[in-house]
């Protein structure tokens, strides 16, 4: 008897989700309503928190499978040989993440960062983002004094910098590229200390 009710359980949150995917998809992320969800699914809205806790429990799921989508995509490129072919690895990412204020919020909110009690899927995310980068940087060129693990953990910072700076008033205008470049070249390319 369970089985029908499972089955009819993984039927609602699949309408559930297929139905934000496509407002999503109308009018964005941060314009997504939770009754035009249950509208679109056609289901009652008491539904919709029986299966997350909130909207940020929705959001985290959509927005953690595009970043996986991302992950993906980048995971199966070749490895880069320079800052400049990571910063180009990364960009269609951080471009997504910075596509609005609120999706970046959420990525902020739900990373870990903010001592959330569950790991979701925006947070699994960081934990794949810094081993991916940790394998490419591994198989480089790129400097040996640090741990690979501990320079992805470091070009994750500095991307978050800059996404971060680009909703700041100051920086509006700035791009992702050139201000990740300058760190990225600082942070991993080895230098020649002049002799003493």
């Amino acid at each position: 008897m369970e089985r029908p009710v499972q089955k009819r359980t993984l039927e609602t949150r699949a309408r559930l989700i297929a139905a934000a995917e496509a407002a999503v998809a109308r009018t964005g992320f941060e314009a997504l309503r939770v009754e035009e969800i249950v509208l679109a699914a056609g289901v009652a809205k008491g539904t919709f928190f029986a299966h997350f806790k909130d909207k940020d429990a929705l959001m985290d799921l959509l927005i953690g499978s595009r970043i996986d989508a991302h992950l993906d995509a980048i995971e199966t490129a070749p490895a880069p040989r320079s800052p400049e072919d990571l910063v180009d690895r990364l960009m269609p990412l951080m471009t997504f993440m910075t596509c609005e204020r609120y999706v970046f919020d959420v990525i902020l909110r739900r990373s870990g960062a903010a001592a959330i009690e569950d790991i979701g899927p925006i947070a699994r995310t960081f934990e794949r983002y810094v081993r991916v980068v940790s394998t490419w940087i591994a198989g480089s060129t790129f400097r040996r004094d640090v741990p690979p693990d501990i320079l992805a953990e470091g070009v994750q910072a500095f991307a978050i910098q800059v996404m971060a700076l680009r909703f700041c008033a100051l920086h509006v205008g700035d791009g992702l590229r050139e201000p990740l470049l300058t760190f990225l070249d600082a942070w991993l390319c080895p230098r020649v200390r002049p002799s003493d």
